[in-house]
C-alpha cells in the first residue's frame, strides 16, 4: 500500500497552526514558562536511558495539541504501520523501506540472519587473527573504502564508540581524492592492513578508484597478485566482486529495500563491529530496535521521533527557521552532525510532492553543528545574537565514560546554561544593572550596554542520554532516523530516493572523457575555462 497523498497546508491543524504562529510570535520563552507550570509534563519524555525535553520551543499546550492533530491528519500511526509492514513506501523506485529489519531480532527474513551470523564469524576472526594476510602475519588496521551511506554512517559509529574500541585500528577512505588516499596508506603496512570495499553496485567512481588504488598498493609493496587475503566487499554485484580478485566467501550481502544512509546495521555496519567487537555491534543493533518498538508501539503524545519531527515543523513552516543545529555535548560525537546532515538534508530536501505536484512549503532543513563546547566559542555569537533562528538539538550524557567528574561537570553545565541563556536572553536593565554592581563608569554603560543585550527566546531541545554506549546510540541513530520518516510523511514527500544527486555524477562522467581527451565539447564558456585550465595539468 502506498503512503497517502495529504497536503498538509490544506488541513485544519496546519490552518489552525497558523493563527498560533500569530499569536506566539508575540510571545517570550520566558512568558510561556510563567503562563504555564506543567509545561515539562507535556513538552517531555522519560523513556529508557533517554530524558528528552522541548519545553524551551516557543509553543504552549494549545500548540502542542495541534501538532499532534496535524500527525493524526496526516495520518502517521498509518504510515508507521506501512513502513514496518514493507509496504512500497519508495514509490519512485518501487521499494519497500525496511532498514528496520536488519536490527530486528525476530525478523523471519533468513537471509538476514544469516548476514548477521556471518558478520559475527568474520569479525571474530578477524579480531582474533585467524584470517591473516599473505604473509602470515595478524592484521593490525582495517581500512573501510566506500562513501556517503557507506562511509558516513559506520565512521561516525567507530568515532562515536572509540571507548569500546578493541587492539584494531580502523580507517576510512572515501572522496575520490588520491591525496586523501595516499596519506591514510603511507603509515600503514600492508603485510597488516585489511580493506573493506563497500558499494552495493561495486561501480561507483570514488569506491572502485580507491579499491584499485589499495589494489595496487598491496600488489606492488607484497609483490603478488593475490590480493584476496587483505580484501573483502559489501556488495549486491558477486560478479564484478570475483574478478576484482575476492573472494566469493568475503562478500556481504546488500538489499534494495535499504537505502545506503541508513545501511549502517548490516553489511556496511561490518567496521563497527570489527572495531568494537560483535557483542558490542549486537547492543548496537538492540538499542536501535528499542527505539523502533517504542515509535511503532507508543501513542503520538509521547513518542519521542514524532513529537521531535513536530516540534522541527513548527519551528520550520511556521516559525520560518530554515537551519537546524545539533550540538553533542561529547567529542566522541563529532561526526554526528556530518551524519545526520546526509540522513536528514538527501532525504527531505524536496520540491515536488508525493502527487508530482511542486511543493510551496518548507521540507528540509540546513542540519549542521559541532560538539560543546568548541561551539560555544565558534558559532554561538550567532544563535545568541544574530537575527536568524537557529533551534538547536543539545545531546549530553548523564555520565563520564572515563570517571572524569570534574571536566563532567563542567561539560554539563554549560550545556545547561547554554540552553538557559538561550532561552533566557537579557534586556538592557538587566546589563546595566549589572554593570553598574561592577563600578563600570556610566559614560562606558552608555557606550557598550546596548551590545551585551541578548534578546532570548531561542529554541532549544535537550536529549539527556545515562550514558555514551552501543545501545544508546543505536537508540539516538534510530531515533533520527524515525524523524525524518515523519517530517517527510507530513510533508508529503518520498524521503528514501534522492534524484538530485545524480546528474552531478553523470555530467562528471562526461567531464572526465574530455580532461583525458584532446577535445572539448560544447559547453558554457566557465565550464570551457575550468576544462582548459584542467587540461593543462592533466
Amino acid at each position: 500500500m502506498p503512503l497517502y497523498k495529504i497536503n498538509p497546508t490544506k488541513t485544519r491543524a496546519w490552518r489552525k497552526l497558523i493563527q498560533q504562529r500569530d499569536i506566539l510570535c508575540k510571545k517570550r520563552l520566558n512568558d510561556l514558562f510563567l503562563e504555564e507550570n506543567n509545561r515539562l509534563k507535556y513538552l517531555s519524555i522519560e523513556w529508557d536511558c533517554f530524558d528528552v525535553d522541548f519545553s524551551k520551543n516557543i509553543l504552549n499546550k494549545k500548540t502542542f495539541k495541534l501538532l499532534t492533530d496535524l500527525a493524526r491528519e496526516c495520518k502517521i500511526t498509518d504510515s508507521i504501520k506501512m513502513l514496518f509492514d514493507g509496504d512500497k513506501i519508495n514509490e519512485t523506485e518501487e521499494r519497500s523501506v525496511l532498514h528496520t529489519e536488519l536490527r530486528n531480532f525476530n525478523t523471519k527474513n533468513s537471509s538476514i540472519k544469516k548476514d548477521r551470523e556471518k558478520i559475527k564469524s568474520f569479525s571474530s576472526k578477524i579480531i582474533d587473527g585467524s584470517i591473516k594476510g599473505s604473509t602470515g602475519k595478524k592484521f593490525t588496521d582495517i581500512v573501510n573504502i566506500g562513501i556517503g551511506g557507506s562511509d558516513l554512517g559506520p565512521k561516525m559509529a567507530v568515532e562515536a564508540l572509540k571507548f569500546y574500541k578493541n587492539h584494531l585500528n580502523v580507517h576510512f577512505i572515501s572522496n575520490v581524492d588520491g591525496d586523501h588516499t595516499s596519506e591514510v596508506l603511507k603509515n600503514l603496512n600492508p603485510e597488516t592492513t585489511f580493506f573493506i570495499v563497500v558499494s552495493k553496485t561495486f561501480t561507483t567512481q570514488e569506491t572502485l578508484t580507491n579499491a584499485y588504488l589499495a589494489k595496487k598498493w598491496i600488489e606492488e609493496n607484497l609483490n603478488t597478485k593475490k590480493i584476496q587475503n587483505h580484501f573483502c566487499a559489501v556488495s549486491t554485484n558477486t560478479q564484478a566482486v570475483n574478478s576484482f580478485g575476492i573472494n566469493r566467501e568475503f562478500i556481504f550481502n546488500m538489499y534494495d529495500f535499504v537505502g545506503g544512509r541508513f545501511s549502517v546495521w548490516g553489511g556496511v555496519g561490518l567496521s563497527i563491529s570489527i572495531s568494537i567487537g560483535y557483542d558490542n555491534f549486537k547492543k548496537f543493533l538492540i538499542g536501535a530496535e528499542k527505539m523502533d518498538k517504542h515509535f511503532k508501539e507508543t501513542e503520538i503524545e509521547n513518542n519521542i521521533p514524532v513529537c521531535l519531527a513536530l516540534i522541527g515543523i513548527w519551528n520550520s513552516n511556521f516559525l520560518g527557521s530554515q537551519t537546524q543545529a545539533i550540538i553533542p555535548y561529547s567529542e566522541y560525537l563529532n561526526l554526528l552532525p556530518n551524519y545526520l546532515q546526509q540522513s536528514m538534508m538527501e532525504s527531505n530536501g524536496k520540491n515536488i510532492d508525493r502527487s508530482g505536484n511542486n511543493i510551496n512549503y518548507s521540507t528540509g532543513n540546513i542540519i549542521w553543528g559541532g560538539t560543546g563546547t568548541n561551539t560555544q566559542h565558534a558559532f554561538f555569537q550567532l544563535i545568541h545574537q544574530g537575527e536568524k533562528l537557529i533551534p538547536c538539538d543539545f545531546i549530553g550524557f548523564k555520565k563520564s565514560l572515563h570517571g572524569n567528574k570534574d571536566s563532567h561537570n563542567k561539560l554539563m553545565s554549560n550545556f545547561i546554561g547554554q540552553m538557559q541563556a538561550l532561552m533566557m536572553g537579557k534586556n538592557l536593565e538587566e546589563v546595566i544593572m549589572e554593570m553598574k554592581s561592577k563600578k563600570i563608569d556610566r559614560k562606558t554603560i552608555e557606550r557598550t550596554s546596548n551590545f551585551k543585550v541578548f534578546d532570548g527566546s531561542r529554541p532549544t531541545t535537550s536529549i539527556l542520554i545515562d550514558e555514551l554506549n552501543p545501545e544508546s546510540l543505536g537508540m539516538l541513530i534510530a531515533m533520527y532516523e524515525h524523524i525524518v520518516f515523519t517530517r517527510g510523511v507530513i510533508w508529503n514527500i518520498f524521503s528514501f530516493d534522492q534524484w538530485g544527486v545524480e546528474l552531478g555524477k553523470v555530467l562528471a562522467s562526461k567531464l572526465l572523457t574530455e580532461i583525458q581527451s584532446d577535445e572539448i565539447g560544447d559547453h558554457d564558456e566557465s565550464t570551457k575555462s575550468h576544462l582548459k585550465k584542467l587540461k593543462n595539468y592533466s
